[in-house]
């Protein structure tokens, strides 16, 4: 524990062997392809598939009349079609599927599909959707969730006020690996999914719904994940490939181009913001008062949960007596939005964090000194009134960051790679601007708001070839973050043996819930540590059993059981013997609440996690192009189980806020998506990268196992804002919109 072994399947990774789920292959399998929706809103009059079906080497081609089951799925709601049968809500929506013995065939086949759409109006501005009159695109309406936070004096003024309106685009996570999966038909007449998910059980859960089978005929095992950022949450090739595969009786094999994988995943919640704070003339805020709209688009996935920490978490890590927030999430006829890195708190934060600039300016404090003032501490009560009952350690971030060296000042023989355009060579320096800009953050960690948030870990202890091994299986996803290597750590520690095997994830245990909202190494972590306890608590009473001593008097140290001053009474093999230990445990973190519908007050949250960034930018204010010259950041992780993979995550989740600031967004013209490829999307590459001064708090929470605390959104929701202060600092322009162009720059 607090050491950084190496990830076991890290060498495999930088040399390009490991098997990724695009990798996947089966003798005898045929390849599935969809055919997806032209438009973000059409009846679908018919469908004929009979030239389709005559292209050579295609197997079969089905629609919604070949959904055995429930023709629905959804994370939380399950509204969302496998297959289009009367309408399509959004451009990219499945309507068909084909099999065939190659995928060009199948896509040849695909692209003879007749369908005959009748064209209707689409709803793409999510403030037009919220009107009365405006067409639902769900029956009874257009409003996924409103939530309402009230707290305090809702009429209360102050001296000094600032207002803005700002707005944030949608970002796609962009993950490497494309959605990809291999379904394999089994003798008993169910299915074996291999596939790239965060949550193998709530996939199993929806996919027996869509395939009207219990989960003993549906199981699910993780292949390589190439990357997730929330992308992976909801179902993508997962019906479809089982669909084929029962019905062609061959393994199934689908994977995404790029192209698609933009359309078939959900993405960040483009929103537009309201913010007003007041505070008194030395800045202590008295009141604030926001409103958020968040761009669900056709379906809900996680839009009402999303709504909730942008509702909930909102305002950011500030002491306000006063509070008034309506956050909305509403269907448009967009692409689907749900669950992203940061999930909801990254919106927020571009706005309560540049209202604190405005309000550091308007009563003369410097950016720093104005959150500082108004920081959480320990004890403190957030909007929802919970206690913040584990460190909050805001001002101290700050000032770490701060107090960091700054770049060195740009001199006229500037290396041209570091300066905006770069190797472009648009600039030697002329119109370069600098900028430094800070914001702090605070992000829920696990699920909220009464959610029973669990994980099961199964861990078992035997003697082969003379050597103790543990195997730990769970079904928490490994997708990029390091989770088997921190399974492992929890095992050496907790029962003293040096092999430990990670099983691989699949159904066949216990639900280990979503790699997502920074949780598995909190929750997943916590299930390996008591299934540890629970092996080593039956090793002693066994030891206890052989030596006729209490087993209170023994601890197991290494591969041998000790008395308590540390003498040696036995090994650990003459223990086991042949008879292994294994235990299963279902863990939970202490319970939270559903907030009061009214006022929005409650023990929503389990766990907070705080960092903060200052950003260096420099400007070429002619062009509009930005170098940022450095990133540097300060987080509170608890206890770091793996320091170097702490660092990774701060480092990753630092880049993509970073990249929302600058470059990165899908962008929907009347509900057609316009730019789905690495072309045209864009996202930080590593000569964007600026060097990074990475400082680590551990103050552990003493609710949480190891005292941890989650790590991997902290860094995305901080970057960003930070960015933009800078650019604004640099610029002396408003820059309300993320993220920001050259034109907003340049006001061309």
């Amino acid at each position: 524990m607090g050491d950084s072994p190496l990830r076991p399947d890290g060498t495999l990774k930088v040399t390009g062997e490991f098997a990724y789920a695009s990798d996947l292959w089966h003798d005898d399998m045929v390849w599935g392809v969809t055919l997806r929706s032209p438009h973000p809103h059409a009846r679908i009059r018919r469908i004929d598939v009979s030239d389709a079906l005559t292209v050579p080497g295609v197997t079969t081609v089905l629609t919604a009349d070949d959904v055995p089951g429930d023709n629905a799925f959804g994370l939380e709601h399950a509204d969302q079609p496998v297959l289009a049968s009367e309408f399509v809500r959004y451009e990219g929506e499945p309507v068909a599927l084909v099999a065939a013995d190659h995928p060009e065939t199948a896509r040849r086949a695909a692209a003879r599909i007749r369908v005959d759409y009748e064209v209707l109006p689409a709803v793409t501005d999510p403030l037009r959707a919220m009107d009365p009159d405006a067409p639902p695109v769900h029956r009874p309406g257009n409003l996924v969730r409103h939530l309402k936070l009230r707290r305090g004096d809702q009429t209360a003024t102050a001296p000094v006020v600032v207002s803005l309106d700002f707005e944030v685009g949608m970002q796609d996570q962009a993950f490497l690996g494309p959605e990809s999966g291999l379904a394999v038909p089994a003798e008993d007449g169910g299915v074996d999914l291999y596939v790239a998910t965060q949550w193998l059980h709530v996939d199993q859960r929806q996919i027996c719904l869509a395939l009207g089978m219990e989960p003993e005929r549906v199981r699910l095992h993780l292949s390589g994940v190439g990357g997730a950022f929330g992308g992976r949450e909801d179902l993508s090739v997962h019906v479809h490939a089982c669909l084929l595969a029962l019905r062609t009786n061959r393994p199934v094999k689908m994977s995404y181009n790029r192209e698609e994988s933009f359309f078939g995943h959900v993405h960040r919640h483009p929103a537009s913001m309201t913010y007003e704070f007041g505070a008194e003339r030395d800045g202590t805020l008295v009141y604030a008062r926001a409103r958020t709209v968040l761009d669900g688009g056709a379906y809900a996935s996680s839009t009402a949960a999303v709504v909730g920490n942008a509702g909930t978490l909102g305002l950011g890590p500030y002491r306000i007596p006063n509070v008034s927030v309506d956050a909305y999430g509403v269907f448009t006829n967009n692409p689907p939005c749900g669950a992203m890195r940061g999930f909801g708190c990254v919106q927020a934060a571009f706005a309560h964090e540049a209202l604190m600039d405005e309000l550091a300016d308007a009563v003369g404090l410097d950016r720093v000194a104005i959150r500082q003032r108004n920081g959480m501490q320990e004890g403190d009560r957030n909007i929802t009134g919970q206690v913040i009952d584990s460190a909050a350690p805001v001002a101290e971030l700050l000032q770490i960051v701060a107090d960091l060296p700054m770049p060195p000042e740009r001199s006229a023989e500037s290396d041209l790679r570091s300066l905006p355009g770069a190797v472009g060579n648009t600039t030697h320096g002329e119109g370069v601007v600098r900028g430094v800009g800070y914001a702090v953050t605070y992000k829920n960690i696990g699920f909220s708001e009464g959610f029973d948030d669990y994980s099961t870990a199964r861990v078992r202890l035997e003697m082969t070839g003379g050597e103790a091994v543990a195997t730990v299986h769970t079904a928490a996803a490994e997708v990029g973050q390091g989770l088997i290597t921190v399974e492992q750590q929890i095992c050496r520690t907790e029962l003293g043996v040096e092999r430990v095997v990670v099983h691989p994830k699949n159904t066949a245990v216990g639900s280990g819930g979503s790699t997502s909202a920074s949780r598995q190494t909190y929750v997943t972590g916590g299930a390996v540590k008591a299934a540890c306890e629970a092996v080593r608590a039956v090793v002693l009473e066994r030891a206890a059993g052989l030596l006729g001593r209490p087993a209170g008097d023994l601890r197991l140290d290494g591969e041998k059981i000790v008395g308590l001053s540390g003498e040696v009474l036995t090994g650990l093999g003459e223990v086991l013997g042949d008879d292994a230990v294994e235990e299963t445990v279902e863990w939970r973190h202490r319970p939270t609440h559903a907030i009061d519908p009214e006022t929005g007050q409650g023990d929503a949250h389990v766990q907070f996690a705080f960092s903060a960034h200052r950003a260096v930018v420099d400007v070429d204010v002619e062009l509009g192009l930005v170098k940022v010259i450095a990133l540097d950041t300060a987080q509170d992780v608890g206890k770091a189980i793996n320091p170097d993979a702490v660092v990774g995550q701060i480092h990753g989740g630092s880049a993509q806020g970073m990249g929302l600031a600058l470059m990165e967004e899908i962008v929907v013209t009347d509900g057609h998506v316009r730019n789905p490829s690495f072309t045209d999307y864009l996202i930080p590459t590593i000569l964007d990268m600026p060097p990074m001064q990475v400082k680590v708090l551990e103050y552990g929470d003493p609710h949480a196992p190891y005292g941890v605390r989650g790590v991997g959104e902290p860094p995305t929701i901080s970057s960003g804002p930070a960015v933009a202060a800078a650019i604004r600092a640099a610029t002396g322009k408003p820059l309300r919109r993320v993220p920001i162009r050259p034109e907003h720059i340049t006001g061309t």
